[in-house]
């Protein structure tokens, strides 16, 4: 074994924990945003799968389900709309040069 690919050895390992990623207290929270709103999400989904449920059995009313209905249009419609500027931005950064 070179010397010198040792020592170039000894540096990298000395190095790598200065240039590892460190946890951004300040922006913790973003996840966990995140987590929240994809938890109210799939809440929100079955909540009007309840109603609807319901609603055919006969033990809830037509203008419920309705209601159901239209909030998980309107968040279907907002998830759908969140994954369409991420990927969009994914594909602007894929068109960056290197």
């Amino acid at each position: 074994m070179d010397i010198r690919s040792a020592y170039a050895a000894q540096g990298y390992a000395s190095t790598r924990p200065a240039t590892a990623p460190k946890l951004d207290t300040a922006n913790a929270g973003s996840e966990g945003k995140l987590a929240q709103a994809a938890g109210e999400f799939a809440q929100s989904l079955q909540e009007s799968e309840s109603i609807a449920q319901a609603a055919l059995t006969g033990g809830a009313d037509s203008q419920a389900l309705v209601e159901a209905l239209a909030q998980t249009e309107l968040a279907v419609e907002a998830a759908v709309a969140v994954r369409d500027k991420v990927v969009e931005a994914y594909q602007e950064i894929l068109r960056m040069p290197v």
